[in-house]
């Protein structure tokens, strides 16, 4: 793992194929970090791109101190500015986050967001080490999800002209067209243009 002195950012790494190109089905992304529970704007923003980045490996599992205890996870609400721009990062890169107890004094401080169901399991607290006052997390990465190849043929957003899709739906009349319409009504004529605007 490579530990960048100028913040507390650490930087995952792949393990399997010793390759930094591209990962074979079998391999898994880990990370670690410590984010200080004053770390600032930039820092979190420089720590979010990375998050980004990593989860778009086939499998990634992220583990760490990430210093935000007003998180409520089963609720997906946060008091504090930082910690709701750490959810929408958690949100945006569609990360799990395995960890359902609180890992020091009632708050969860310690997470293990992973970016694929099933491949943690067997969460566990183990009690404290040594002086520290956080618990011990344990845990067993199942298996590399490897991803299913399909043979349905679907569109590439990647490569999308977004400006050319929303010149496209900006022409619709929407008063005109939804007017007098229910909820199920609207819904099935703004679906018909959108997949006539993407085709």
């Amino acid at each position: 793992m490579d530990t960048d002195s100028t913040n507390s950012l650490i930087r995952p790494r792949a393990y399997g194929s010793g390759l930094k190109g591209t990962l074979g089905a079998g391999d898994i992304i880990a990370g670690i970090c410590y984010r200080p529970p004053d770390q600032g704007d930039r820092a979190d923003e420089a720590l979010y791109r990375q998050i980004g980045a990593a989860s778009r490996s086939q499998a990634l599992v992220l583990m760490g101190d990430f210093n935000h205890p007003d998180i409520c996870w089963s609720d997906n609400k946060a008091g504090h500015k930082q910690s709701r721009k750490f959810l929408e990062c958690v949100d945006d890169n569609f990360l799990l986050q395995e960890i359902e107890e609180p890992t020091r004094r009632g708050a969860m401080l310690d997470l293990v967001p992973t970016n694929k169901e099933g491949l943690v399991g067997d969460v566990k607290l183990k009690g404290s080490l040594s002086c520290s006052d956080h618990e011990m997390v344990e845990f067993k990465i199942l298996r590399a999800v490897r991803r299913a190849h399909s043979k349905l043929t679907t569109l590439d957003f990647r490569r999308a002209d977004f400006g050319l899709l929303r010149d496209l739906l900006g022409r619709i009349p929407w008063d005109k067209a939804l007017e007098g319409r229910g909820a199920r009504d609207s819904w099935l004529i703004f679906k018909g243009h959108l997949l006539q605007a993407q085709e």
